[in-house]
């Protein structure tokens, strides 16, 4: 008889928890109704950045948050296991130039403040590589509220998908992918570098504009205690997903990092879907892949912190596709000036959705990758003028523009890697954003 590991009975960190689908029950008269319950004022949450409008203990004001996302009105939502925020209008942007993005964010959050901007924040996200492309800027009203997971009414059904005939064209080909696959494995026997994130996308399209505030309603509610975004992409574009990996917070001098790596597709079968729980967690290959991304985030926070603790072995994760290895990571900041943007950019992109060594993975993934990743892979998030922050791994996300979607999932190639488990792990991995857009199975 198989023992099921206490890792699943409960949450692997105090930034993650194992996410489950929102339980059904009666639709309320207020589901989606304006927060008109917030108190005036500001309230901290966990310490962080808060603003016009926030009260973290009113019953109904984070789902209400949720409820009043509107896209293409330059609007932000972010919502954590520890907050929610919505952004509307944009008071600046942060530039593109020459300085290092840490630099730039904070001197326009100084700028924001000294033009009167009441506790400045910046949110938005940054490419995969980060010198491509940055969607930040400094919203001209924030309203915060606690975390989704705590909001009674987050587990009202969130409106059904519509029936919407999606026209779906994988890039590349599942053959393609495959093919990519086994022709990494083998530069990886070769000794040419030891992982690499391989990713494809399915570009859909409808012929109606497409609903993205009843998807991200759907993505929030299927795993209130993940982290959910929906932020302007530039070009009347918009970046939406729900991921469940912690790239990096900082709330003062405490630093948190809840990497994942190692994952398998979830069953809808209990004792086969706790057998694979258990069964990865003694995966060879999977520990190698997971241990890579630990040793390289542990390499990086090191010179920035005076204590670093790293449990020694990973705990599980689940989502409602895909069970994950996680290490939860805790630091104490040397020097409390370094803010969480800059930790963040020390860490990105991770062996998690790049490979190790960096130069090299990156390089292959161009290669073989057909398509510009753009946001994907890249960090979504907020930070305030104080340094404090919360950047999220961009990744079960898609951009989205008016009548069309290109959805990510990518998978970690190591040397004990099969293409056609690669492209089930995708494949459940696109789950994911795909039922909450109503596509078909």
């Amino acid at each position: 008889m198989t023992t099921v590991p206490h890792a699943l009975a409960g949450p692997t960190s105090a930034g993650l928890m194992k996410a489950e689908p929102a339980p059904a029950g009666p639709v309320s008269a207020g589901f989606g109704a304006p927060v008109t319950a917030l108190a005036e004022g500001a309230n901290h949450a966990e310490g962080s950045a808060h603003a016009e409008g926030a009260d973290h203990a009113v019953i109904g004001a984070a789902s209400g948050l949720l409820g009043q996302y509107r896209a293409g009105s330059d609007e932000a939502f972010f919502a954590s296991p520890t907050r929610t925020l919505l952004g509307s209008g944009v008071h600046a942007r942060v530039p593109r130039d020459g300085r290092p993005l840490p630099v730039r964010v904070a001197a326009t959050l100084a700028e924001a403040g000294r033009a009167g901007v009441e506790r400045p924040l910046v949110v938005g996200a940054v490419a995969f590589d980060r010198d491509s492309r940055v969607e930040l800027a400094v919203p001209a009203r924030v309203r915060t509220a606690g975390a989704l997971r705590d909001d009674p009414l987050i587990a009202l059904p969130a409106p059904p998908a519509e029936r919407t005939d999606w026209r779906t064209t994988p890039v590349p080909a599942p053959e393609a992918y495959g093919a990519g696959v086994a022709a990494a494995v083998e530069r990886l026997r070769d000794g040419e570098l030891s992982k690499v994130v391989l990713a494809r996308t399915l570009e859909l399209s409808a012929a109606e504009p497409i609903d993205l505030p009843a998807i991200l309603q759907r993505l929030a509610r299927r795993d209130p205690g993940g982290y959910t975004f929906a932020v302007p992409a530039g070009e009347g574009r918009t970046l939406i997903g729900a991921s469940p990996e912690l790239l990096l917070s900082r709330r003062g001098t405490a630093v948190l990092a809840n990497p994942l790596a190692g994952s398998v597709p979830r069953s809808e079968d209990l004792g086969e879907d706790v057998r694979r729980a258990a069964a990865l967690l003694e995966s060879p290959k999977d520990l190698h892949e997971h241990a890579v991304v630990v040793d390289a985030i542990r390499e990086a926070l090191a010179p920035y912190c005076r204590t670093l603790e790293v449990p020694e072995r990973p705990t599980l994760v689940r989502t409602n596709a895909m069970w994950h290895l996680a290490t939860t990571i805790r630091g104490e900041l040397a020097d409390p000036t370094v803010s969480a943007l800059e930790l963040a950019c020390a860490l990105h992109p991770t062996p998690a959705v790049c490979g190790t060594p960096t130069d090299v993975a990156r390089r292959v993934i161009g290669e073989v990758e057909p398509f510009d990743r753009g946001l994907y892979t890249g960090m979504v998030g907020w930070e305030d003028a104080t340094g404090d922050g919360e950047w999220v791994v961009t990744i079960r996300c898609a951009e989205a523009q008016e009548r069309t979607l290109r959805v990510y999932a990518g998978a970690g190639v190591v040397e004990q890697s099969r293409p056609e488990a690669e492209l089930a792990e995708t494949s459940a991995k696109f789950r994911t954003f795909l039922d909450a857009a109503g596509v078909a199975r």
